[in-house]
């Protein structure tokens, strides 16, 4: 792909460490090179400890924006001028702007989990949610669905030091957005907290995994013992893309569930990000090859 660099070029990057294995660079880049747009996008591993440094060097040096991965999504709020409604429900900010020296933090990883589950053609407005896990990616999942109208929110998660973090967004978004939000306990040795979670599965239109079961060292792994917790009409999404099906969404698959990986909120929450840097829609349909889908 060639590309030109002129002394007007703006920069946007993305911080985190590490962030050498990140799609970002190769999905923005191509939009950039598609609508001819004199941008670039560049990865910086950046943690913690150089975040303030590097957030100075994005008003000295006049970026457009950044991206936020581990470990920053939490630390970077620190150093804004405006954090947006989503990314203050959320607690969590993966996308900034520069806005003439204003820094404004905003969370897409919701909208691009909405609009990945929207393209399934399922509308969870009204309906129930059942989502597991209340990390970085689960905040932002239950914020935004409750900003956009889903009926009901259950979540699960395991007893941990985080719980009482847990409990407190699930206060916050109830008392903000008016869309119930309940935590439970997810414990595969308890049959109450099993009956539970099946009950929960069985009124809800879509189940969300947001945890880190089925990749890495955890591939293989559910915390869904048998097909009886799946029923008709079910959706089940992974917000995991590699592998590209889990063990969940194969055990879903062979129960007659739709299924859908992360791959496409991956995509859909830097097209957002895009829309806000460039004010344009990013191609998407000629970037999903790109992206392997």
């Amino acid at each position: 792909m060639e590309s030109t660099i002129s002394g007007r070029t703006g920069l946007i990057a993305l911080l985190a460490h590490p962030c050498r294995h990140s799609k970002s660079p190769l999905m923005h880049n191509a939009a950039f090179h598609i609508l001819g747009l004199d941008y670039v996008y560049l990865a910086f591993d950046v943690g913690e400890q150089e975040l303030g440094p590097a957030m100075q060097a994005v008003r000295t040096m006049g970026l457009r924006g950044v991206n936020l991965s581990m470990p920053n999504k939490v630390a970077v709020m620190d150093y804004l001028d405006e954090i947006a409604p989503e990314a203050q429900l959320a607690g969590a900010v993966n996308t900034v702007i520069n806005d003439n020296g204003r820094l404004i933090g905003r969370n897409t990883d919701g909208a691009g989990w909405m609009r990945a589950v929207r393209e399934l053609g399922v509308d969870l407005t009204g309906r129930k949610l059942t989502i597991v896990g209340t990390g970085g990616a689960a905040k932002a999942i239950i914020a935004q669905a409750a900003l956009d109208g889903v009926g009901e929110i259950s979540v699960f998660n395991r007893l941990s030091p985080r719980w009482a973090q847990a409990e407190e967004l699930a206060e916050k978004v109830t008392d903000r957005t008016g869309c119930p939000v309940r935590l439970y306990e997810l414990n595969t040795d308890s049959k109450d907290c099993m009956d539970r979670l099946r009950e929960e599965i069985h009124s809800s239109r879509l189940l969300a995994n947001a945890t880190n079961v089925g990749m890495g060292e955890l591939e293989g792994m559910c915390y869904i013992p048998d097909r009886s917790y799946f029923c008709r009409g079910l959706t089940v999404t992974d917000a995991i893309y590699s592998p590209a099906e889990t063990e969940l969404l194969r055990r879903a698959r062979r129960a007659g569930c739709q299924t859908q990986n992360g791959a496409l909120m991956v995509l859909y929450q830097g097209a957002e990000a895009f829309r806000y840097w460039t004010g344009q829609e990013m191609p998407v349909e000629k970037i999903k090859p790109l992206m392997g889908l």
